[in-house]
């Protein structure tokens, strides 16, 4: 198999995915996307003979962008592009999220400062307002008072760049001190920590404690359908437990909450899915070979596609 790993820096997460690709014999390219230019048309030197594109762009719009050249040359890209910009955007993955009966937390857009704070009033304090684009937990705001809400939205709407005057307001979830990271292939959890610490934000970027965590038979269901809302790929997908989920792991019968309840009576809300998701900190904590596991999914991949690609050329001929 030939890779290619666009990249704009290389960190412990693409060490970690080189050597294992590496170790397996596997033919790498590392393309250095700040290097490329992109025809219309004609894919740069770069990929030729790739059978597969590994997306670890670290900046949004090189990530989107770069996607959907692949595309257009007709090379496999991992993620798609559309599950790029589906992730990508808060706005986006909140509505294809909710589009999916996946349960994520009350949410609402608006595009002026007014608006804006008729829902953080309606929707009481602590609220939460965050960019529509946005990673590691980067300006965040937890808002606790009306005074807070109204200097925020005022240095938003002034100094912002335009997407930061589009307010996404969301509701406080009182979390039992940690969220839930799963990594998933398609649907399917390779593994998953538990990151937890003293503030609101709990991203592991932010410096919170982290753990393995053991998926319950619901949050695989979740993690599944979540996968599913956005396309599918390479994921990293965020849930927080609600008090239900809380007490159902502390309790031995090992009975899945939902079981004993209404259908849609979820123990968990999944507040984001990351279409570039790092892996670092997981595989630190848990027993699962990361990088071999999420390696096992890009050949199956790759052998996929070649297969879809033969048949197609052999459909033509007949």
């Amino acid at each position: 198999m030939h890779v290619g790993v666009l990249y704009s820096r290389i960190r412990k997460d693409e060490k970690l995915l080189l050597t294992e690709l590496r170790d397996r014999g596997h033919d790498v390219t590392k393309i250095d996307v700040r290097k490329q230019r992109f025809d219309l048309t004609d894919a740069p030197e770069a990929f030729d003979d790739l059978d597969l594109v590994v997306d670890r762009c670290m900046a949004t719009s090189r990530s989107l962008y770069a996607t959907k050249f692949c595309e257009q040359y007709g090379v496999p890209v991992v993620n798609s592009a559309d599950t790029a910009e589906t992730c990508a955007d808060k706005v986006e993955n909140s509505l294809a999220l909710a589009a999916a009966g996946v349960p994520t937390p009350r949410t609402e857009t608006s595009f002026t400062t007014d608006a804006a704070m008729e829902t953080i009033e309606e929707f009481g304090y602590p609220c939460v307002l965050k960019p529509v684009m946005g990673s590691w937990g980067r300006l965040m705001a937890k808002i606790d008072s009306k005074s807070a809400a109204e200097a925020i939205l005022e240095h938003k709407a002034t100094l912002g760049h335009y997407e930061h005057k589009v307010f996404y307001v969301q509701e406080f979830v009182d979390k039992p001190g940690r969220d839930v990271r799963v990594l998933a292939v398609d649907g399917e959890p390779i593994a998953a920590m538990a990151r937890s610490g003293d503030h609101w934000l709990t991203n592991a970027a932010k410096g919170a404690d982290t753990e393995a965590f053991e998926l319950d038979d619901e949050a695989k269901e979740l993690v599944e359908l979540a996968s599913d809302a956005v396309g599918g790929g390479l994921l990293g997908i965020d849930l927080m437990e609600t008090g239900e989920a809380q007490r159902a792991s502390e309790s031995s019968s090992g009975q899945s909450p939902r079981e004993e309840g209404d259908a849609t009576d979820w123990s968990y809300t999944v507040h984001e899915v990351n279409h570039t998701v790092e892996f670092k900190a997981l595989n630190g904590v848990v027993d699962v070979d990361v990088p071999a596991a999420v390696v096992d999914w890009l050949e199956a991949k790759a052998d996929a596609d070649a297969t879809e690609a033969d048949d197609a050329v052999a459909e033509v001929a007949d």
